[in-house]
């Protein structure tokens, strides 16, 4: 697809590509210059590369995740391409309460002046193990991680999502979030949740703003995460980050005003 398919789709508000298209969207060199990105996760794996990518075409991204060592090497990263300044975001949304991330909604209103999107891609694994094994705790822990921070923080940051002319908020799922499976417990369950979230969201916000929520299934992928849940699998095998960017990118763009509420999955099984 070329870049001048990519402005003619941006022209028709009422145009949306199928999945497979946006599988194999090519985005135009600036699509998303002047907006603001928000990262959850941006430290490593899909969400180090989503920032990355975001960046190089054209975006302020705001990275936030838990290790600050993690977000600063990614911001210097951008800075040496040549991409907008960045902004580093310390949270670990393990333990944030909802009165920091309303502290961070405020700080980006005053540093920033905008939100344009938020990626949630931070997420735990937890146990693969039956149910009625799985640790209390860890279970806990995921849910509030993968499902219970995502909402808080999507509450958190809408008044700034809505004064965004397309805010485009994108949920990270999973097959076993779509299709739930044995052994996979609180991760495949909060999947299950981040779904329904992004559906309930849809269904409230379609007629009264310009948002739109959606989630992506990266499939297996070549991550840090995709290794402990499939310790035996030969990593060469799979995808890399860099490999599925075009979807990510595609949700962030203008190109996406009419998609919502849909599940992309990025590595359809056959």
């Amino acid at each position: 697809m070329s870049d001048n398919a990519n402005e003619n789709i941006k022209l028709d508000a009422n145009q949306a590509l199928s999945h497979d298209d946006i599988r194999s969207f090519v985005a135009a060199e600036s699509c998303l210059e002047g907006k603001t990105i928000l990262v959850t996760g941006a430290g490593s794996g899909i969400g180090r590369t989503a920032a990355l990518t975001y960046a190089r075409y054209g975006a302020t991204v705001l990275l936030l995740g838990r290790t600050s060592s993690k977000l600063e090497q990614v911001y210097d990263e951008i800075e040496s391409m040549g991409g907008k300044q960045p902004a580093v975001l310390p949270m670990d949304l393990e333990f944030a309460t909802y009165a920091e991330m309303q502290q961070l909604e405020n700080l980006i209103d005053k540093e920033v002046g905008q939100l344009d999107g938020i990626l949630h891609n931070a997420g735990l694994l937890g146990e693969l193990t039956p149910l009625e094994m799985y640790d209390v705790d860890i279970f806990a822990k995921v849910m509030k991680v993968n499902c219970n921070a995502t909402f808080m923080l999507t509450q958190a940051l809408l008044p700034l999502l809505k004064d965004a002319t397309n805010g485009s908020i994108v949920f990270t799922s999973s097959t076993v979030g779509t299709h739930p499976r044995a052994f996979w417990g609180a991760y495949a369950i909060s999947k299950q949740a981040v779904e329904g979230m992004s559906d309930i969201f849809t269904q409230e916000t379609r007629n009264t703003t310009n948002l739109r929520f959606n989630c992506i299934n990266p499939g297996g992928t070549r991550t840090n995460m995709r290794a402990h849940a499939f310790p035996g699998e030969n990593p060469m095998s799979l995808k890399t980050p860099e490999d599925i960017m075009a979807g990510y990118v595609y949700l962030m763009s203008d190109a996406s005003i009419n998609v919502r509420g849909q599940v992309v999955a990025l590595q359809p099984k056959d």
